[in-house]
């Protein structure tokens, strides 16, 4: 049986305006609706940070939906790295940091 700890996981930091339109709400919405596993959070510097873990399309998608973010963000970078799954199930929106 595939454990948490058996998933691929990303860190994913998304810079523009992306906070102050719902885009942490938005990618927590998206990801519970992809099945992944993980946390997102608003940075002090102004980005969002979102630690994702699932199937490798479902990664996918979400990082596709990160370029777009929800109608009011204006998104000019999406980078991400492979990092180690988180160690709760679910997807949950985290406090600034």
């Amino acid at each position: 049986m595939k454990t948490i700890s058996d998933a691929p996981a990303r860190l994913l930091r998304i810079r523009g305006l992306v906070q102050g339109v719902g885009y942490r709400n938005a990618m927590h919405l998206e990801a519970i609706r992809l099945g992944l596993d993980g946390w997102v959070r608003n940075r002090s510097d102004g980005s969002v940070e979102a630690l994702a873990a699932g199937s490798v399309p479902a990664l996918d998608q979400l990082v596709a939906w990160a370029r777009r973010g929800p109608p009011a963000a204006r998104v000019a970078e999406v980078s991400w790295e492979a990092v180690e799954p988180p160690t709760e199930t679910g997807f949950r929106r985290e406090a600034t940091l």
